[in-house]
């Protein structure tokens, strides 16, 4: 990942010095997301991990595992008939996890609006742990980046956008990148300067953010 972040982040900059810069979204705004959406799939995998692993039950496991596969084998709707079934008959951990299966598996479907309400469900059901919820609010505010409104990413994401959460970072970018996109220049830009300036940003996170801010000062929106 460091890599691609790197590689990345040196087209941009060739991009930057060619005065180009009106095309520095178009053409890279969504692999700004889907990178960092990449990193709240890891988070919740992380999450649901710990969640599985305390609350494991043989057979509802094996079910979980056939709805993956059946998701891997490009059998979507399959798979999520499997995962609708887990949620109401599932044992101990099982049931959020397939919540939280089968909302990705929507958004890959393009049934991003499904995936919204279904996320942000999931980011409001106080019986699950605060981690799991946190993440699903993230989900559900990097595709409202590109479906939605600052106001509906902001209503997802700015409560993580503090100090002592730590989904700060990721939460402060997806309200950067709304902004962004919505034209609120400055609002983009305090955002980004959070993530720079907070120490504890991860350096991907970091980069991205500064490279966002150098685009916004090089277009002479600053």
């Amino acid at each position: 990942m460091a890599n691609q972040d790197d590689s990345f982040i040196r087209e941009v900059n060739e991009e930057l010095r060619s005065d180009r810069m009106k095309n520095i979204w178009a053409r890279f705004g969504s692999v700004i997301v889907a990178i960092a959406v990449l990193i709240v799939l890891g988070t919740i995998g992380k999450v649901g991990y710990d969640y599985w692993r305390d609350n494991a039950s043989s057979k509802s496991g094996d079910e979980f595992l056939q709805a993956l596969n059946l998701a891997k084998e490009n059998k979507a709707d399959e798979a999520l008939a499997a995962l609708n079934n887990l949620q109401k008959d599932g044992y101990g951990a099982y049931p959020v996890l397939a919540r939280l299966r089968a909302a990705t598996l929507q958004a890959e479907k393009g049934e991003t609006d499904a995936a919204i309400k279904a996320f942000s469900e999931i980011g409001k059901d106080t019986g699950l742990p605060e981690a799991l919820r946190d993440a699903a609010r993230l989900r559900a505010a990097y595709l409202l980046v590109d479906a939605g409104t600052y106001d509906q990413v902001s209503a997802e994401v700015e409560q993580l956008a503090v100090p002592q959460n730590n989904m700060r970072h990721s939460a402060r970018e997806a309200l950067g990148l709304a902004a962004y996109k919505s034209g609120d220049i400055a609002k983009a830009k305090s955002w980004f300067q959070q993530i720079v300036d907070d120490a504890q940003s991860p350096r991907n996170v970091a980069g991205r953010a500064q490279m966002l801010l150098d685009v916004i000062a090089a277009s002479g929106k600053a």
